[in-house]
């Protein structure tokens, strides 16, 4: 800083504004890094409260008190369609008819993947998987391999 008041001196040019560029530079410097500390709190409070699924999440098996929004929203979807046929007394339903009642198109693709989820969904207890291979709404505790079990 000396040098360059010197040189400052030398050419006739106050050297104060730069004095005073310097200090605002460092008070940025330190603001913005205090803002940073507090916005990296805040976040890291955030996902400790908020539990959230997300696409392409696992799903749980299902057990009594576990609601339908720890399902990712895919799976909730798929969920609500089957319920709302259950509700309107209509009876099981391929996984065609739900790709289409949720409004993704008959494709073999788009079949596929729904087909894939709610399989998933029937696998871990959140659906009732039919032995015609069609899927209707209802639940039953899952069965999850025992850990410790040496069979």
């Amino acid at each position: 800083m000396l040098v360059q008041h010197q040189r400052l001196a030398i050419t006739g040019l106050d050297p104060r504004p730069l004095d005073r560029r310097v200090i605002a530079r460092e008070e940025l410097v330190e603001a913005l890094a205090v803002s940073a500390a507090e916005t990296t709190a805040v976040t890291g409070a955030e996902r400790e409260t908020v539990p959230s699924p997300v696409p392409g999440s696992v799903v749980p098996p299902w057990r009594d008190g576990l609601s339908v929004t720890v399902l990712a929203p895919d799976y909730r979807r798929i969920v609500g369609v089957l319920e709302k046929r259950r509700s309107a007394g209509e009876g099981p339903v391929k996984a065609k008819e739900i790709a289409a009642e949720l409004g993704l198109g008959t494709t073999p693709a788009k079949v596929e993947g729904v087909r894939s989820k709610a399989r998933r969904l029937a696998e871990r207890g959140w659906l009732l998987l039919e032995a015609s291979g069609m899927f209707s709404a209802g639940r039953r505790p899952a069965a999850v391999p025992d850990a410790g079990s040496s069979v």
